[in-house]
């Protein structure tokens, strides 16, 4: 069988596009269930969905690609790290993703299962465009450069990630080694501050201008743990150049984006879910782009991505990725600081959950439990 696909204009990325897990094959004629729920092709069949609680898989009978091991599986959301962690050493979670890093050690011995690899899941933040604080571009860079991105990698994360340059890590062609963020360096970043006319006028630690304290406020939300942490580690590491840093750690960050009371949001994407750079661009560094939460703006930009967009060429495309990321570093309006290591850990009698670099596919037609 073969499938012919025509586009109203060229798509380089499309087969990328296509192996992306959100664009998946599911049966219109089926529809969409009030919960949410479609039918796909997987291996498994979710036959209930509660949002935040988990959901129920059953086997598919019907899957295309082998024959799945188990009858059943029961998916459970728990936000909680530490009781993620004691439902797993009790036997009542067969295995589990997204556990507090310290916790991991509990499980690197027998009959516990680690699974690790190196993802593009990306932990970001960008500046608000209308925020008045953040006009000037040296407090930008001042804060930027005031971020301890090692330091949250190797203490709070652990080592359970890699320090990010850009949005891509090192193993892309486009990756980190072949661009430059600003260095972790306080001494510089105060430089700047008072370059731009902020300094400590009555001695209390914090930096001002015009009689008004260098405030700003940090949005993120806590459904991955590393954001909370890496909010407070960079409050810490701001206040030593003068800034104060309010954190809001909510749930409801995305109505709070919407209001605009914000300026630095902080979030986790999956940068290159199907290896193409091409994505985090549209995604948020457009104009038009959907999460381009600080409204930012570079005709250039724009003119290089009409240029990626249209280009087949493989090398031509990563050079193309390289200069665009090279100009969303030296603008300042977006910072990186790392990447996550996924890792997934299995009890006893679990075999065939694997961590994929891509961040997805963790339940697959090899997974399975010996009885």
């Amino acid at each position: 069988m073969i499938v012919t696909i025509h586009t109203e204009q060229p798509v380089p990325a499309l087969l990328n596009y296509l192996s992306d897990p959100y664009g998946c094959i599911i049966d219109m004629q089926a529809g969409v269930t009030d919960d949410g729920n479609v039918a796909g092709t997987g291996p498994y069949r979710a036959v209930q969905v509660e949002t935040d609680q988990g959901l129920t898989l059953v086997k598919n009978d019907n899957y295309w690609n082998g024959t799945p091991k188990l009858d059943r599986i029961e998916v459970k959301t728990i936000r909680d790290g530490d009781t993620m962690t004691m439902a797993l050493q009790s036997g009542e979670l067969d295995a589990a993703y997204g556990l507090p890093y310290s916790n991991l050690i509990l499980f690197r011995d027998e009959p516990y299962t680690i699974s690790s690899a190196d993802t593009s899941r990306t932990f970001f933040g960008q500046f608000n465009g209308s925020s008045e604080v953040l006009q000037d571009d040296r407090v930008r860079e001042a804060v930027i450069g005031a971020i301890d991105r090692e330091g949250f990698v190797n203490t709070l994360m652990e080592g359970n990630g890699s320090v990010a340059e850009g949005p891509f890590p090192s193993y892309f062609a486009f990756g980190d080694s072949k661009v430059q963020e600003e260095s972790y360096d306080l001494e510089y970043s105060r430089e700047l501050l008072a370059e731009a006319g902020w300094t400590d006028e009555d001695g209390d630690g914090y930096v001002e201008k015009d009689g008004k304290r260098l405030t700003i406020c940090w949005l993120t939300y806590p459904s991955r743990q590393e954001l909370p942490l890496l909010a407070e580690s960079a409050q810490a590491s701001l206040k030593k150049i003068g800034i104060e840093v309010q954190i809001q750690c909510t749930a409801n960050h995305l109505e709070l984006l919407k209001k605009g009371n914000w300026d630095v949001y902080v979030s986790a994407f999956v940068s290159a879910p199907t290896g193409d750079p091409e994505y985090f661009f549209t995604t948020h560094c457009l104009q038009d782009s959907s999460k381009n939460r600080g409204g930012y703006y570079s005709e250039t930009l724009e003119m290089l991505e009409q240029q990626l967009s249209g280009e087949f060429d493989t090398e031509k495309r990563t050079e193309l990725a390289i200069e665009m990321t090279q100009m969303l570093l030296d603008d300042h309006m977006f910072f990186f600081t790392s990447h996550l290591k996924m890792s997934m850990v299995s009890g006893e009698g679990v075999t065939g959950l694997t961590a994929h670099p891509c961040d997805y596919y963790e339940i697959t037609v090899n997974l399975d439990k010996n009885k």
